[in-house]
Order: C-alpha cells, then structure tokens, then sequence
C-alpha cells in the first residue's frame, strides 16, 4: 500500500500539473519523493498499523506528510514548515481518502498479482509440466498421471487471474482514481475544473496506466466503488480458488511421498533439512506441508475479505484496510509458496521407479486387460487367486491355465494401459 500511494500520488502531480493546478516546482519535488519511496526509502516513515480508522484516512494523512515534509528537506525549509509543498493542498489537492484509499487498493492488490503472483505460479505450472513429460518418458504411470493434471488444476486459476486484473470488463479494476466525495462540494474549484475541462478524470487513470502498465480507468459510478469493494471481493474469491488447487496437489505429492518402506513411496522428495529430531534419517515432506498452510491461511483470509465486502453501508464501506490487507497478504504468501514448492520439492522430485515397478507387478488391476481375451468370470477368478495365494496377477494366470505366458506378456503390458483405447483395441483383435 505504501508503494500504491507513491503511484498514485506521483501520478495526481503530473494530472493536475498537467491540468495547470500544480506549478513546476511543486509537481517536480512531489515526483521526486514518490520515486523515492517507490525505490524502497522512507517506508520507516510510516508506523501505522493496519486496524485504523475503516476508510483509511490516517494512512493517506500519513502519505501526505510524509511527501510534505521530505520535500521541505529537499528545498531546505523546516520539517513541518508544509512550504513549498503542503500536505493538503499540494499533496492531497483536494482528494478524499474514500477516494484515493480505495484506488490505491486496487493498484497494491492488481500489481502484485501482476508482478508477483502470475509469475510465481506460471513458473510452478511450467516446473510441473516439466515433470510430467520428464516421467512419461519413463513410462511410468501414477507420477505420470497426477503431475500431468496439475498444470490443468493450475492453469485457469491464472487465467482467473489474469481476468480479475486486467482481462476483463465488467466491475471497475482501478478504483475512482479522481473524484472527490459524492454528496459534498468542499471542493468546488476543482469540481468546476473537472466539468468544464473533463481532462482531470481521465489523465489520473491514464498516468497510473503509464506507471504500473495495467489498464486502470476511472469508475463509471463512484458511488458503487466507494460504498463495495466487489472487485476486490471476487479476486479474493480466485485466490482462494487457486489456494484449493496447490491444497490438492500438496498434500497429493506428501501421500505419494510418504515413506520409504511404509506408505507410496512412489515420489523421492529433496532433503532439505534434518526431518526430525528423535528420528535419525527422516524426510518429512516440509514444503508440502508449508504449501497447505498458506492455501488454509488464503481461504481463511477470503472469509475476512467476504465480510469485509459486506460491511458497506449505504455510501461507505469502512473495513478497506481489513479487505486488503487480507488480500494483499495471501498474494504475498501464496507467491512465496509457489516459489519455495517448485524450488525446494517440484525440481528435486523423482519417481521411485523400483517401487512403481513393484506395485505395478503386484496390482491385480491389470487384470481387466485380460477381461476382453478371456471373459469376466476367468479375470475375476485369476484375481481372486492371486490374492488369496500371494501371487503375481502372471503367476496365477498360468497356474489357472487360462492363457499362456506369451499370451499373458503381450495384453497385460502396462505401458500399453497409459492409453486405454488402444489397450481394448489389441486385446479384442487378439480375442478375434
């Protein structure tokens, strides 16, 4: 939120420099700091903590000061002196905090989705995908399998994504980036401006534009986008739609995972660390676990977001630093999740090819390949002996009669069952 305020500060002094309201001097010095904290400097300078007033006014008195008074610095006047750039007049100009408060959440919320999310989980998606290709040339089946659908289950919730901040028309994704308060006319000069000009409304968004490269416009009722925050309701709602999906695929590879001699173990995860004090040689499966707390914390913080939205009453809604900073932290969360999964586990995974060989030899599933060459009745009886004797699904064939070992050998081949129409398509050509 600090840097937002910076964008939309900065880009406040170029419109009304630009529409003659702010004089060279004020414009410059005011861009200058705003660079500066968008550089990282001076965020020491704001100490307030997120439960404030709900509409977020001493956050942007904080702003205003701040710029104030490093601009006094700059041109060498006393701090709090409030020349040559006060904070109201010159700074604020005329804003309102249930105006620029929202705006600057939907810029916090839409570019660190842009910038950091998106690529976090793209890079995900990629690594997995990467995988899937990787194993299916080892002709394995179950790792294969569930890594080949995770890059689906990732996928549209990206796409949702990329929706919420800028693919999409429908509920306004920029906030009122220049108005003043509906119903008042405190600021009837720059109300005249506006109407006779219509520049002001217009240069706001388009600067904005310029500064985070997202398509922001100005709310067509700015009473909706200062009364709901629906916009930021929804793409709450998408991230916890893609929490639910790396939820899956977490604890998926932590059962795959579990181990070596009890459990799947079809997956050898990386050791990253020492995976247990009172169990020498323990792997715990640490970033899955990591990974589904951040989806629980995500899906949590959308309950907040949830009520939060609903807390608008009549013109006002008054939870905005609670809706965003929910937001705002399960973007920062999921996106360093992503990125220590697919660095720290996805990359180092490996399929145990001598378990999955096991199990593969072992499965009296494959016996339904045999289903079309010798009936139900003789695959099922073939089944139920090789359980009840401990045997092979092939040493039970033979030992019953029902086929012969090259017969056995040339249907029930598991490579052939990772394409199933083809299988059906062999074993009924055999039968024939």
């Amino acid at each position: 939120m600090i840097t937002a305020y910076a964008t939309l500060k900065k880009a406040a002094a170029t419109a009304n420099h630009a529409g003659k309201r702010l004089d060279d001097q004020r414009c410059k010095l005011i861009v200058q700091v705003c660079d500066e904290i968008l550089e990282g400097r001076h965020h020491d300078m704001f100490p307030l903590h997120v439960w404030m007033t709900g509409s977020g006014t001493q956050f942007n008195m904080n702003v205003n000061e701040v710029i104030s008074n490093r601009c006094s610095q700059i041109a060498g006047t006393p701090i709090g002196s409030k020349t040559p750039v006060h904070p109201n007049d010159h700074v604020n100009m005329a804003q309102s905090s249930n105006d620029s408060f929202p705006s600057a959440m939907y810029i916090a919320a839409a570019v660190n989705v842009k910038q950091r999310l998106i690529p976090a989980v793209a890079a995900l998606r990629d690594a997995v995908a990467a995988k899937s290709q990787a194993w299916k040339r080892n002709r394995q089946d179950r790792p294969h399998a569930y890594a080949g659908c995770y890059p689906a289950d990732i996928g549209p919730g990206m796409v949702r994504l990329r929706r919420d901040v800028v693919g999409r028309s429908g509920p306004h994704r920029g906030g009122a980036t220049r108005r003043i308060s509906p119903g008042t006319r405190l600021a009837p000069r720059l109300e005249r401006a506006s109407t006779r000009r219509r520049v002001l409304p217009r240069r706001r968004p388009a600067e904005i534009g310029k500064l985070t490269g997202l398509p922001f416009i100005t709310a067509p009722n700015k009473f909706t986008v200062q009364g709901a925050h629906d916009a930021l309701v929804q793409l709450s709602g998408t991230l916890r739609t893609l929490a639910v999906s790396l939820y899956k695929i977490a604890n998926d590879i932590r059962l795959m995972s579990c181990g070596p001699r009890a459990g799947f173990a079809e997956l050898s995860i990386p050791e990253n660390e020492p995976g247990s004090s009172i169990m020498p040689g323990k792997v715990n499966p640490t970033q899955c676990e990591a990974l589904t707390m951040i989806a629980v914390q995500a899906m949590a913080n959308d309950v907040a977001v949830g009520f939060g939205g609903a807390g608008g009453y009549l013109e006002m809604n008054v939870y905005k630093p609670l809706m965003i900073f929910n937001v705002t932290h399960s973007i920062t969360i999921m996106s360093d999740g992503c990125l220590n999964f697919r660095k720290f586990l996805v990359e180092g995974t490996k399929p145990n090819l001598k378990k999955i060989n096991e199990y593969v030899e072992r499965s009296l599933m494959l016996v339904t390949a045999l289903s079309p060459v010798i009936g139900y009745d003789k695959a099922s009886k073939i089944a139920h002996y090789a359980m009840d004797n401990d045997l092979t699904l092939k040493a039970a064939a033979l030992k019953l009669g029902f086929v012969t070992e090259a017969e056995f050998d040339r249907v029930v081949d598991p490579k052939k069952m990772v394409s199933p129409y083809v299988a059906v398509a062999e074993a009924a050509a055999s039968a024939a």
